[in-house]
């Protein structure tokens, strides 16, 4: 008798340290993987939100720049992660959208990543160097096909997003141009900047300063709509004539295959209170984006969009990554 007691007793207790042990998420520092050199938009982006998401979790979220194969390193290794929600992936169109069209990668955007949600879209900024010979988008478009094989454009990096959105661009235009990748945006638009290369798509963040600064010249933003992003600045298509053009990219947050859905909807829940506010809007709208939250339902269904619109014509203008 005097045993069944003390086991009833001792019930409890055991019952009660197991509860105590499951702790709620996050109890420990979280890493945000940013698969691109500092400075870059994807970068400030994630840099941004690991702050925001830092004040609201009560745990701090790490920035941790894993930069190589246009951003193909950085997304590997969260795909790889275990599933407990302390990595999280900074992400973009580039490894996720475009990479995948144009060469094989490590890991399936669709089997190996967990969306959560996007934080918008941003356009691409057509660019040339200061002194090019042209004035307006049909100038530009005139020289290109007029000497082929003269000019250069440049990029983050071969298969990233800024190739694929100006081999796209370059395919539809019908010109002959040569492709000189760099290891981000940074160094794409210093090479731009001292007239190594000719031209080049890059994100708002990446080239609006020297536009502003009139280092290096706009002639479109590559949306197929206009946006209040870029006041004044009119599409790609329209400004050089090549119609039927217009792509954009995207940011948001993922994480590893099978997230735990209570994870997912809490940090689904904090970027919705953020992305509400002007605050936050204000801070993204420099980097160039214009915020546009999707769920992950959403969000899945934007990639496939994306890979319905682009895969035929990356296939049939015969665009690779190392081309």
């Amino acid at each position: 008798m005097i045993q069944r007691r003390t086991l009833g007793l001792a019930m409890p207790a055991l019952l009660g340290t197991g509860a105590s042990a499951q702790t709620p998420w996050p109890n420990r520092p979280l890493r945000m993987v940013i698969p691109w050199p500092p400075g870059q938009a994807t970068d400030l982006i994630g840099r941004l939100v690991a702050s925001f998401l830092s004040e609201r979790l009560g745990q701090p979220v790490v920035p941790d720049n894993r930069p190589g194969a246009t951003g193909m390193i950085g997304t590997d290794l969260v795909a790889k992660a275990p599933p407990d929600g302390y990595t999280l992936l900074s992400a973009s169109g580039g490894p996720i959208t475009f990479a995948p069209l144009v060469q094989r990668t490590p890991y399936d955007p669709e089997r190996d990543l967990s969306p959560i949600i996007t934080f918008g879209v941003s356009p691409y900024l057509l660019v040339v160097r200061r002194d090019f010979p042209a004035t307006n988008g049909r100038e530009f478009l005139a020289r290109l096909r007029a000497e082929p094989g003269k000019y250069t454009f440049c990029s983050s990096g071969t298969g990233g997003t800024q190739h694929l959105v100006c081999a796209v661009f370059n395919a539809m235009a019908g010109v002959e141009v040569l492709h000189v990748p760099y290891q981000g945006s940074g160094a794409a638009m210093a090479s731009l900047l001292n007239g190594t290369v000719d031209f080049g798509m890059e994100t708002p963040a990446g080239a609006g300063a020297l536009v502003q600064q009139g280092s290096i010249r706009a002639l479109g933003q590559s949306l197929p709509r206009l946006t209040a992003l870029l006041p004044g600045v009119p599409t790609v298509a329209e400004a050089t004539g090549v119609a039927g053009y217009g792509i954009g990219g995207w940011n948001g947050l993922m994480g590893p295959p099978n997230l735990p859905p209570a994870i997912t909807q809490r940090l689904i829940t904090e970027m919705e209170v953020g992305l509400a506010t002007q605050q936050m809007r204000d801070r993204l709208a420099p980097i160039g984006i214009e915020v546009e939250p999707r769920r992950p339902e959403a969000f899945s269904a934007l990639l496939r969009e994306q890979r319905i619109l682009l895969e035929p014509l990356v296939r049939q203008l015969g665009i690779r990554a190392d081309g």
